[in-house]
């Protein structure tokens, strides 16, 4: 092949935006809350932590929380790069979508598969908060048209960019091609024609995903699926035996002026413990809650 249709392809190929790998993982057997493991990469020069993220289904803020001495912008060539992708389930019943707002991320437990699929999110951001409860889908739409809230508009219209009443299908549309609509009105799961803010807190309230998670998720969530919403920064769970935490910054509406709280965590410890005599090390629990880079941490403990 000549060198400058050689030099062609290659530059084409650039602009062909990287998709993830889903993270799919058999559930983990009766006493067992964790999944997946982390990982380190290298990073190659023209990569972005954005970059990497999407191409391991992780989301902005969490590669960034896990990396927190890499330049998000210029990692660097040869830069080992922690890939976050081990998760304590969140708790509750494993079955339809939960979805964590302060880990930024979805569980879907398909009803006749022992696996758990997960994804990160971008939801709302101050101001326009993401809410919890239960719900389920409602509605399903290809190439769906968005009509934006009077209070959406009005926003725009004060940011010099006003919007019509009626956005139709293409590359403006905000919901993507694929849109999931859920029984809390006015509120779905999209793709979205902006996929850098998957893993951030940058929408009006709903749940947007990477253009290629929703077009999966899409084509496997029946109509009527439960989806669960919850707001949990803190998780504990077992694996082997071992007890292992998992600590996330919790949202901005959720932080203390002075200190930290660590009752969420305690709550989610107990809950685990169940009825047991065991006893964590809470000064290692103390250490996980301090560090919140969303990583699963073991816990040693005692029997009494």
């Amino acid at each position: 092949m000549p060198t400058r249709r050689v030099s062609l392809l290659s530059g084409l190929l650039l602009l062909i935006p990287t998709l993830s790998a889903a993270l799919t993982f058999p559930l983990p057997p009766e006493g067992n809350d964790l999944v997946g493991e982390v990982r380190t990469i290298a990073a190659v020069y023209e990569d972005t932590l954005s970059d990497i993220a999407r191409r391991n289904d992780l989301g902005f803020l969490e590669i960034t929380t896990a990396n927190p001495d890499v330049d998000p912008w210029l990692p660097g060539e040869g830069t080992k790069v922690v890939l976050p992708s081990r998760f304590i389930l969140p708790p509750g019943p494993r079955e339809g979508v939960v979805i964590n707002l302060a880990e930024l991320r979805l569980y879907y437990y398909p009803a006749n598969r022992a696996e758990v699929i997960t994804h990160p999110l971008g939801i709302g951001r101050e101001g326009w908060s993401t809410p919890t409860g239960k719900a389920k889908i409602t509605d399903k739409k290809h190439l769906p048209s968005w009509r934006p809230p009077e209070s959406i508009r009005a926003e725009h219209a004060e940011n010099g960019d006003p919007l019509p009443e009626l956005v139709k299908p293409g590359p403006d549309n905000p919901l993507g091609d694929y849109a999931l609509y859920l029984s809390m009105p006015g509120y779905l799961l999209h793709g979205t024609n902006k996929p850098y803010g998957v893993g951030m807190r940058v929408s009006h309230g709903c749940i947007r995903l990477y253009p290629e998670d929703i077009e999966s998720l899409f084509q496997q969530l029946p109509v009527d699926t439960p989806v669960n919403i919850i707001n949990e920064p803190y998780k504990a769970g077992w694996l082997n035996g071992e007890l292992y935490v998992e600590a996330h910054p919790p949202l901005s509406e959720q932080l203390v002026e002075q200190g930290q709280n660590h009752t969420p965590m305690v709550r989610a410890i107990i809950k685990a413990l169940k009825d047991t005599a065991i006893k964590p090390d809470w000064q290692a629990v103390t250490q996980a809650v301090k560090k919140q880079v969303g990583i699963p941490f073991p816990i040693p403990v005692t029997t009494q």
